[in-house]
């Protein structure tokens, strides 16, 4: 670990070699502290792994830090709406995957270039700002030419300018979590492709996130890594608590040292949460269809609830496609999920009872098509 203080290596030191942790370590109500490193880098295994951490760890006599990273994945907060957030069909086409954490706040992107911290503190105990500092000083123990501040919003920003962290929390009765992340070098390509939504006409009350200019720690510094970044939080977060363990790999789906962790992680990636749980917004478009040097405007008016079509009409402005036919789409898609498998579900199932005639049938799918685009 190059550049690293002396002082900073004597506590890491005190950590390592990591080992793996067992359900009593978790328990041990004796100890001060705990610094735990995730496995996986599944968004929805992590996701459920804090969840765990946060119903059954008690925080009043331990605080619990937590670092993991994740495949290329997009995670909404818990009142947002994915439609307005990112681009639905290049996620799909990438693989990018999508997760609505449990905490509020903005649109976030992960990939392994980007590290993950979660503190885990009782509600009393709970200090957003001061979890930030810590991060703030680490990074300057091992790179003190950094200029990093943390803002208002307590969001970190590289020279003045660029985002390098944001964060979210969740308060319980209880308990509490804060947790942020921490650009490397993520892919800042994709980062802002699949953050730029392309779906237009749609009003939401859901919590929008707050653009911004981003950058990679690694391109102000390119011998930083994942890896000298989580060691160095590590180690001022045991430096700051007095711990003199080991750090504690953890894998979430053990569910013999997690009780009940896959109950968490099935629910995160569940349609119902990721979809249903997106608070009620309408879509309304004029698009135009084309087939064989015919073109007409089509009026579409939704409303959505839960992920559900509540109420849905579609108005081809000519003799394009047959009326009836339009109708029948609306009348399909209430009730169904906004979303484009079962709209091509139901539009095939209809072709196999419609007339058989080739051009109704290719003006139909294309009015699917245009359809699916916006879900």
């Amino acid at each position: 670990m190059p550049y690293l203080h002396v002082g900073l290596r004597a506590v890491w030191r005190g950590l390592s070699p990591a080992r793996y942790t067992t359900l009593a370590a978790l328990r041990d109500l004796r100890g001060g502290a705990l610094v735990l490193k995730s496995l996986s880098t599944d968004i929805y295994e992590n996701l459920g792994l804090e969840d765990w951490l946060h119903e059954y760890v008690e925080p009043r006599d331990r605080q619990v830090l937590l670092l993991w990273r994740n495949c290329p994945a997009v995670v909404i907060g818990r009142h947002q709406n994915p439609w307005q957030e990112c681009n639905l069909k290049l996620m799909r086409d990438k693989g990018v995957r999508l997760s609505r954490r449990r905490s509020g706040g903005g649109t976030v992107y992960h990939d392994l270039g980007n590290i993950n911290v979660t503190f885990f503190t009782s509600k009393k105990s709970y200090d957003r700002r001061g979890n930030m500092e810590l991060i703030i000083s680490a990074l300057k123990s091992i790179r003190p030419q950094l200029d990093i501040m943390s803002t208002d919003r307590l969001d970190l920003l590289l020279n003045r300018t660029f985002k390098i962290s944001g964060s979210a929390s969740k308060i319980g009765r209880t308990t509490a979590y804060h947790h942020c992340t921490l650009l490397c070098n993520s892919d800042s390509s994709l980062l802002s492709s699949v953050l730029c939504t392309p779906y237009q006409g749609l009003k939401s009350n859901a919590t929008p996130s707050t653009p911004a200019s981003v950058k990679n720690l690694w391109e102000e510094d390119p011998t930083l890594t994942c890896d000298i970044l989580m060691d160095a939080i590590a180690a001022e977060y045991s430096r700051r608590h007095d711990l003199r363990g080991q750090i504690l790999l953890v894998d979430p789906k053990d569910v013999s040292v997690l009780p009940g962790v896959d109950r968490f992680t099935q629910e995160l990636k569940s349609w119902d949460w990721i979809y249903g749980r997106t608070p009620k917004f309408s879509v309304s478009r004029t698009f135009s269809v084309d087939y064989n040097l015919t073109r007409a405007e089509v009026n579409l008016n939704m409303n959505i609830n839960r992920g559900t079509i509540e109420t849905c009409n579609i108005e081809v402005l000519s003799d394009w496609l047959p009326s009836e036919m339009c109708d029948q789409l609306a009348t399909d898609l209430i009730g169904s999920r906004f979303c484009p498998t079962e709209t091509m579900i139901l539009a095939n199932a209809y072709l196999r009872v419609c007339p058989q005639d080739g051009i109704l049938h290719n003006k139909w799918n294309v009015l699917c098509e245009q359809v699916m685009a916006i879900m």
